[in-house]
């Protein structure tokens, strides 16, 4: 598993406002050309597929941490039809790192995230608005969390495809942000002083 603080070190970069962009690398497997998108059902890449979160804490800092592997899920597409493509994504809870071990417990507690009782956190696409000048889109779906689910708009850009040298498998990759209330959710615990705002960064990566 990635370690905590190699993680927290790409959210700093992520939430700083450095901007990252999606570009064409010569030499590279995967690049940044729709073309290179074939049809049909992928599978999550559970390696590269991360969810980083940033909140505020007491007005002083914006705290961070990640969820990562195994996640799981499927993206099925038809690059004629992209609109009408579908995602569905999982994470476990219990894998939530901050790089502070004991907040790391204490968010499984009841009053937080309740992980014995809600182990996985999901999103499922309901539809998809594309932007025709560029290869983003707007992806609203159902997220849940703690039992709890809410629509939720992810901004999502498209990073690369083509064949895995690795594992031999077609492969796209995508980037998507969303801002969300903890509170929604039932994570209602020390607000306002630990922030209800959570921004979230996701890098996912499909296969088949």
């Amino acid at each position: 598993m990635r370690t905590p603080l190699i993680a927290l070190a790409i959210v700093a970069t992520l939430t700083t406002g450095v901007a990252i962009h999606a570009q064409s690398a010569p030499g590279l497997p995967g690049q940044h050309d729709p073309k290179l998108v074939t049809a049909g059902t992928y599978a999550v890449d559970p390696g590269h597929t991360q969810v980083l979160f940033a909140y505020n804490h007491l007005g002083f800092t914006q705290n961070m941490g990640i969820i990562a592997q195994p996640a799981s899920g499927t993206l099925t597409l038809d690059p004629k039809a992209l609109a009408q493509a579908k995602v569905s994504i999982s994470f476990p809870v219990a894998n939530i790192r901050t790089g502070v071990p004991a907040l790391d417990e204490h968010l499984m507690k009841p009053e937080m995230f309740d992980a014995a009782q809600f182990p996985t956190a999901t999103f499922t696409s309901t539809s998809i608005k594309l932007d025709d000048d560029d290869p983003e889109a707007e992806i609203t779906g159902n997220l849940t969390i703690k039992g709890v689910t809410k629509q939720v708009t992810l901004d999502a850009d498209f990073i690369g495809a083509g064949t895995n040298p690795m594992t031999k498998k077609q492969t796209v990759g995508f980037k998507a942000d969303a801002v969300i209330k903890r509170s929604d959710f039932g994570l209602n615990a020390y607000i306002p002083a630990v922030g209800d705002t959570i921004e979230l960064k996701i890098t996912a990566a499909f296969e088949k």
